[in-house]
């Protein structure tokens, strides 16, 4: 480098370092506008997109729908976790509660769970692993994820759902972000799905009311 140039460089830096900071303007998140309806349509929508096969039912029908994704993918061996609400699951199937240290989730073939929120504008589901969604292992491990979510949780755009989630940061929970199944293009930019996670997802859209 030569001299001129080290001293044009150091020249922007010392000019960078003389301005005065400008205070950071936050602006609050206000909730969106657009319907309701156009909002879930449109979560529905990207999220198959992203190869997440969802279904919208109405919330008596979970039990049935959940019954027929277990028998359609020949699952026998099902965890969910400890406080997921008893009346999604189906009669007949053996479930096993999960316990951290004693469940051996490589057993496992299909995990169910709840959500902490969806977003619109990317088919994202949001896991903060508060009530009913268990720890963060037991929805990477399995290959298969059947999540069951509200309509009302359903938000517009992801800093609705950052201003949503910040309670579940404050507390120190973790936060996974799922957009489809699990899949990479790192080698020879050929998709593989099922690498750092569930390989199948399906979602179990409950209408509201």
């Amino acid at each position: 480098m030569s001299g001129e140039a080290r001293l044009e460089i150091l020249t922007r830096i010392n000019r960078i370092g003389a301005r005065e900071q400008e205070p950071l303007e936050r602006r609050p998140v206000r909730p969106s506008t657009r319907p309701r309806a156009q909002i879930v349509e449109q979560f529905a929508e990207y999220a198959a997109e992203y190869r997440a096969n969802v279904r919208r039912l109405a919330a008596a029908e979970v039990p049935g729908a959940l019954r027929d994704l277990l028998l359609a993918r020949g699952s026998e061996r099902v965890a969910v976790p400890q406080d997921l609400p008893a009346g999604w699951l189906p009669g007949g199937f053996a479930v096993t509660r999960d316990e951290p240290g004693v469940t051996d989730l490589t057993a496992v073939q299909t995990v169910v769970t709840g959500a902490a929120l969806a977003v619109a504008e990317t088919g994202t589901v949001v896991l903060d692993h508060g009530p009913g969604q268990g720890r963060r292992a037991l929805t990477l491990v399995p290959d298969h994820h059947v999540c069951v979510l509200r309509e009302d949780q359903v938000v517009d755009n992801v800093p609705e759902a950052v201003a949503r989630l910040r309670g579940s940061v404050l507390s120190g929970r973790p936060l996974t972000w799922i957009s489809g199944p699990s899949a990479t293009s790192d080698i020879e930019l050929s998709r593989v799905e099922g690498v750092h996670g569930p390989r199948v997802l399906d979602i179990l859209l409950v209408r509201e009311g």
